[in-house]
């Protein structure tokens, strides 16, 4: 969930639009300007051939397998019958879910999120919050001051599914917020959110649920994560309130059950959590961070660059925080970028080329450094 939310209120932004196959106009709800949207801009170098994978709903957070012919993703698509966030599974290559459903992999019950590969390809692990409530939890209300919130839905335990969607696992159990898992590219390690703290902290633990240990412990959210290419280190989204405004504001709103998101920077740490160390400035939200297959950059989304909130595209930067580089280009909304394993291809979500609908589909590229 928490990863996703900033896709939704972007999605919600993308109004009115028409145009032929391969370019639409899409209008700026906010102020009624009208600009290009295309499958591929001519500044985005780092990309080709780039394909269209899902056609209407909300689809983010693709998720490749370790050896690169499937993904996870998480989708909310009315077509498919789905009123709330679910896994499913599809092999990239062969699979048309312009006119078929994908496998679905979570139990359709509550909301899922935050799906993930496990070693051998034949599970999958992701949070859902079925335990609690079969129902799909409600939004937040809108809020008097205007501020936009991400829910902690307390129910969201982390589970493994084989791809028939059987649990065959359930890794975490303990009350409140766990979420946000992902997979060491070894294999051997899970990382993952927990408010099990009182604060939404990084934690990590074997594929099995055994061995949970904290790495990270200054207040604020901490989410996000990944592996590097060589499991050594972590990337991951932090918002970290520093005045006693912030301070307040943050634990308040955490003992409501949401967490305030318009504020998150990059850090990059050790498995163990040392050496940790903040890797952007930016402002604004800079979140959704992936390591480069060379495992020495890392790609993001942000909006850091934007005056009204978004447009989100892609950026990349280097560990030491050098050479920011634009990525895409769309006018709208890029986020959830994953490297294949092999490194050859580029997974992300994209409001763009949505014929002005609210979508949100899954686009993959060539990568070309």
């Amino acid at each position: 969930m928490i990863k996703k939310g900033l896709y939704i209120i972007l999605a919600s932004l993308a109004v009115g639009a028409c145009g032929g196959e391969e370019e639409t106009e899409n209008t700026d709800a906010y102020s009624g300007e009208t600009t290009k949207s295309e499958l591929h801009y001519k500044s985005e170098k780092h990309l080709a051939n780039i394909k269209q994978l899902t056609f209407g709903g909300d689809n983010a957070e693709a998720y490749f397998s370790f050896d690169n012919s499937k993904l996870v993703f998480q989708s909310n698509n009315e077509g498919w019958g789905l009123n709330c966030d679910q896994i499913f599974v599809f092999d990239w290559n062969n699979d048309d879910l312009q006119n078929a459903k994908p496998t679905l992999v979570s139990t359709g019950l509550g909301r899922t999120t935050c799906s993930y590969f496990m070693p051998g390809d034949t599970t999958v692990v992701y949070g859902s919050t079925h335990l609690g409530n079969k129902a799909c939890p409600p939004e937040p209300e809108k809020r008097a001051d205007g501020a936009y919130v991400w829910p902690i839905y307390p129910d969201f335990d982390i589970f493994v599914a084989n791809l028939k969607g059987e649990i065959v696992d359930t890794l975490t159990s303990e009350p409140g917020y766990d979420a946000e898992a992902t997979v060491s590219p070894n294999g051997d390690k899970i990382v993952f959110t927990s408010l099990r703290s009182g604060d939404l902290e990084l934690y990590t633990m074997n594929t099995d649920g055994s061995d949970v240990k904290q790495i990270t412990f200054d207040l604020g959210y901490d989410g996000g994560a990944f592996f590097s290419p060589d499991g050594t280190k972590l990337i991951f989204r932090s918002s970290r309130p520093q005045t006693e405004e912030e301070i307040k504001e943050y634990k308040d709103l955490l003992n409501q059950g949401l967490v305030k998101p318009t504020d998150m920077e990059l850090y990059v740490c050790n498995v163990d959590g040392s050496e940790l160390r903040k890797i952007t400035n930016l402002g604004q939200a800079n979140w959704a961070p992936f390591f480069h297959p060379s495992g020495e950059k890392i790609i993001f989304s942000s909006n850091h660059a934007s005056e009204k909130g978004y447009p989100f595209n892609l950026y990349m930067i280097n560990l030491d925080g050098t050479g920011l580089e634009q990525i895409t280009a769309d006018g709208v909304f890029d986020a959830f970028p994953m490297f294949s394993p092999d490194g050859k291809k580029l997974i992300f979500s994209s409001n763009r080329i949505n014929g002005g609908t609210k979508a949100t589909n899954l686009f993959i590229a060539d990568w070309v450094d």
